[in-house]
C-alpha cells in the first residue's frame, strides 16, 4: 500500500469545542455547533419552519347559482312569470346557502323582494283590469 491510497479517504474532522463554529463542510447538526443539546431549538425560534406560501387562507366560497338566477329574474320579470320564478329560486337558494355555506344570500334576498314586488304589481293590475271590465271605474 502506498502513501497515496490513504489520501483517497477523508480524514475525520475534529469536533469544535465551546462556541467555535465548525469548519465549512462539516456534518455537525444545527444547534450543536453552538453548544446547544441536540433536539432543542435556539431561544426565540419556533420548533418548525415558516409556513408554506398561502398557508392559512381559506379557499373562496362559491356563489349559489339559484341566488343569481333569482335576482336576475326579479329584475327582468318576464311578464310576471319571472317574479314567480324569482320567489321560488330565491327561497330554494336561501335554504341551500344555509346548508352549504355558500355566498349569495344578498342576491337571493334581492330576488325574493323583487319577486314579491312583481307579484304585488300583478295583483294590482289584475284588480284594476277586473274593475274596469265590470264598470266600477
Amino acid at each position: 500500500m502506498s502513501q497515496d491510497d490513504g489520501d483517497q479517504y477523508p480524514q475525520p474532522q475534529p469536533q469544535p469545542q465551546g462556541n467555535v463554529p465548525p469548519p465549512h463542510g462539516s456534518s455537525v447538526p444545527y444547534g450543536q455547533q453552538y453548544g446547544q443539546p441536540f433536539g432543542q431549538q435556539p431561544y426565540g425560534q419556533p420548533p418548525y419552519g415558516p409556513p408554506p406560501y398561502g398557508y392559512g387562507y381559506a379557499p373562496p366560497r362559491s356563489t349559489n347559482g339559484l341566488a343569481i338566477a333569482s335576482m336576475v329574474l326579479g329584475i327582468v320579470w318576464l311578464y310576471w312569470l319571472g317574479s314567480i320564478l324569482a320567489l321560488v329560486f330565491g327561497y330554494v337558494a336561501k335554504k341551500q346557502i344555509r346548508e352549504r355555506g355558500e355566498n349569495g344570500g344578498g342576491m337571493a334576498t334581492a330576488g325574493i323582494v323583487l319577486g314579491w314586488v312583481g307579484v304585488g304589481l300583478f295583483v294590482i293590475v289584475v284588480l284594476f283590469g277586473v274593475a274596469a271590465s265590470t264598470g266600477y271605474s
